[in-house]
């Protein structure tokens, strides 16, 4: 039966993953893609599918879990952002030479903006790089499509596929129709094949120049060519869009009159630009405007600098996302016609922070207190925004807090005076990345304290869980890992945990940390309470207190300043401060950070 539905990006990728029979479904969360694969889970629920889905705790990981079940023949995604696919690089590479059996498709979320993410990279560049052919869908709907489109791909040439939706597709939604999810019988069959499987260099050559000759095949592949969405249109210049860009420029070019007048390309492959395609492009326009996110893939696979307008002449921002007001304005002057050119009204930024109770702040507040002139190194996460509390120095990108704070206890470890070094991080985030370069740590007596923040999920994405929750992606029971035993399997001498809550207790562990790092080598600090958004976690979190400002606040704005909480509001009239009501969470930890001891637990009548 079939029924319109009003789907996310991401559940509609989700949906055409397991509309086309995917058997293995991977991941590790990252905005923009982390619905996928909890959408994936959802529906494997609801229809009670039989197949595999699994977060990992990195995604080169989730990337080999996945590529082992498309050699064998199944078909199996892999899902990550785009920083993530740095992480699965290793793997990516080799699996373009090495093919697949079953259908593989690689998501690889890119975050053009960029909303949540270090960088702006496009992934598209990856896939060049891998020499993988990639899809970009415009819509929800085309995303959808798209899964189809890739696995029909991948086993015509044996080969992984990579889709790359962009935030504003993730996110959006649109109206689909919702058909059906039936279970598909798949049966795996691996065969040995060691020249091809575990080809050692010798073979890796002969597997390249096989590449070589199927991405040739690829870009004359008859259904993943380009589309002319206007095909009345006649014309000396033509415009060529992918992505995103291609849903603005469709509804623009009406707006702006030019749809029976300008010729409008849609292309669905990136990369490898069809052959016939680009030959056509140079041969019959005496100018192409080129309008992509975020790099000038399609521009560069062009390269008539004479005929082509896009990123490298600047017609086209290189920065940033491509809003609707920015594509009308690039092809209103690319066709001479007048416009009205959108002014959006400007919005104050907010300043990103913690949640009010959230355990995380009682840490950085103890870590200031312990190592009050400290170098701090961070991560990614939450825990970021510790950097409104000056706790955070630096965040590079996932598990480099401990690299980069050994690399500052060797840059100072000379000088007479060396600053104390304490990094932060994740409990997702440490298995992730963190173990490799904690070990590194103690073989090379690195004097610095980690604080490992264990509010065990993984919170920013969305409570993904971790290997210490016990609950697979499906909510189905599996095993946990212990991190102390972890830590202490790792080397390292000095592992104590504690409760960020009890304040006092918690800097003196600080403390003691600190001091025992300067002497000996790493200590590790395990800061654990529940995330309070985790529903799980409900009952491991302690009773609410309440709290109230007594009367002699003077409004020095102390605790507003080095806690930071949202529920501690400055009352600028009456010059002192008042708790929120609506936000307090009741955690009671300022209570003790107060000097002049003004905010005070109220006990129950």
């Amino acid at each position: 039966m079939d029924t319109r539905q009003l789907t996310l990006g991401n559940e509609a990728i989700a949906r055409g993953l397991l509309e086309n029979g995917c058997a293995v479904a991977t991941s590790y969360p990252g905005t923009p893609a982390s619905e996928i694969l909890a959408s994936v889970a959802a529906l494997q629920r609801k229809y009670g599918l039989t197949l595999h889905t699994q977060w990992a705790v990195n995604e080169k990981i989730a990337f080999e879990i996945a590529y082992a079940a498309a050699i064998s023949g199944l078909r199996a995604s892999v899902s990550m952002k785009q920083v993530g696919l740095n992480v699965a690089s290793d793997p990516l590479m080799s699996a373009a030479y090495m093919g697949t059996k079953g259908g593989f498709v690689v998501v690889s979320a890119d975050d053009p903006g960029p909303h949540s993410s270090q960088t702006e990279q496009d992934s598209r560049l990856m896939a060049m790089m891998a020499k993988i052919p990639v899809l970009d869908p415009d819509s929800p709907a085309q995303a959808r499509e798209m899964t189809a489109l890739a696995y029909e791909l991948s086993e015509a040439f044996n080969i992984p596929v990579m889709l790359r939706p962009t935030t504003r597709v993730c996110h959006s939604r649109q109206d689909i129709d919702a058909k059906e999810i039936l279970p598909r019988p798949s049966v795996p069959d691996f065969e040995k094949d060691p020249t091809r499987w575990a080809a050692t260099p010798k073979f890796r050559y002969q597997l390249h120049k096989e590449l070589e000759e199927k991405l040739a095949q690829i870009a004359a592949y008859e259904q993943t060519a380009p589309i002319r969405l206007n095909p009345d249109a006649g014309g000396g210049k033509a415009i060529v869009v992918s992505g995103v860009a291609a849903a603005h420029a469709k509804d623009i070019l009406r707006d702006l009159g030019l749809w029976a007048d300008m010729p409008l390309w849609q292309v669905r492959q990136p990369w490898p630009l069809h052959t016939d395609f680009t030959a056509h492009l140079l041969a019959d326009y005496d100018e192409i405007l080129v309008i992509e996110e975020t790099v000038g893939v399609i521009e560069m696979q062009l390269a008539d600098r004479n005929k082509v307008r896009g990123k490298q002449d600047h017609t086209v921002p290189r920065v940033g996302e491509l809003h609707p007001e920015t594509v009308q304005e690039i092809i209103a002057r690319f066709a001479g016609v007048p416009f009205e050119k959108t002014e959006l009204p400007a919005v104050p930024g907010r300043r990103p922070t913690l949640c009010a109770g959230c355990p995380h702040r009682a840490s950085f507040y103890a870590i200031r207190k312990a190592a009050p002139k400290g170098i701090y190194t961070s991560d990614i996460g939450c825990y970021t925004l510790g950097l409104n509390l000056g706790a955070v120095d630096t965040v590079l990108c996932m598990g480099a807090a401990i690299s980069q704070g050994a690399g500052f206890y060797h840059a100072y470890k000379h000088q007479e005076k060396r600053p104390d070094v304490v990094a932060t991080m994740g409990d997702s985030t440490f298995f992730h990345a963190g173990i490799p370069a904690l070990i590194d740590t103690v073989v090379q007596k690195v004097k610095f304290v980690l604080v490992i923040l264990d509010n065990r999920t993984t919170a920013m994405t969305g409570s993904q869980p971790t290997p210490t929750t016990g609950l697979g992606a499906t909510g189905e029971p599996l095993n946990t890992v212990d991190i102390e035993a972890l830590v202490r399997g790792c080397g390292v001498e000095y592992c104590k945990t504690g409760n960020p809550y009890d304040i006092k207790e918690f800097i003196t562990l600080m403390r003691e940390a600190v001091a025992y790092s300067r002497e000996h080598g790493p200590a590790v600090v395990i800061s654990r309470y529940p995330c309070l958004l985790d529903r799980r976690q409900k009952e491991n979190q302690a009773p609410p207190v309440t709290v109230a400002v007594n009367d002699d606040c003077d409004g020095c704005g102390y605790c507003i300043k080095h806690f930071e909480c949202p529920a501690l509001v400055m009352d600028e009239a009456a010059e002192k401060v008042h708790v929120d009501a609506m936000l307090c969470s009741g955690c009671g930890v300022c209570v003790h950070v107060c000097p002049k001891h003004c905010i005070e637990e109220v006990k129950p009548a």
